[in-house]
């Protein structure tokens, strides 16, 4: 999607069936606490790049989509559940949940907003106590894990 026809970022839903391509970087990148954000992801914040519409393309599959309010809409895979963005009536751009990136650490919010609703415990969580998959699993256990979620590229 760039001048060499490869997308700069790409991503989708859990079992492949949406994928999207980016040919620019997002325009910005933010966390929302609002209550909206906090029911359509199940987390105690969104975290979603805003995207140009002309910069952005499904590359397989369409979302379907839940008007969250007057002014909304949600867009989802109907096959997994995956939240994969919020599109706002009359604007020029997407927001994308940075989650459903192939690459989700190209895309740092810097910026945050509905703050009226955000979680108390929310600004402690990097000092909370840590491990990683293999020290929460062992690695017996781990080794028996499979996922079915479609891999982070096509």
């Amino acid at each position: 999607m760039t001048g060499t026809g490869k997308a700069v970022l790409s991503g989708g839903c859990q079992c492949g069936a949406i994928r999207y391509a980016l040919p620019a970087p997002p325009l910005s990148t933010a966390l929302c606490h609002c209550r909206m954000c906090q029911k359509a992801t199940g987390a105690p914040f969104a975290s979603m790049a805003e995207v140009a519409k002309d910069n952005f393309a499904w590359t397989r599959g369409q979302p379907a989509s839940f008007r969250s309010s007057s002014v909304a809409e949600r867009d989802f895979c109907k096959d997994c559940g995956t939240p994969l963005g919020y599109r706002l009536q009359f604007s020029d751009s997407i927001e994308i949940l940075t989650g459903t990136f192939d690459r989700p650490d190209r895309v740092v919010p810097t910026m945050q907003y509905g703050t009226e609703a955000r979680l108390g415990w929310t600004g402690t969580i990097a000092n909370l106590p840590s491990k990683t998959t293999l020290q929460n699993y062992g690695p017996d256990r781990l080794a028996q894990v499979f996922s079915y979620q479609q891999p982070d590229h096509d």
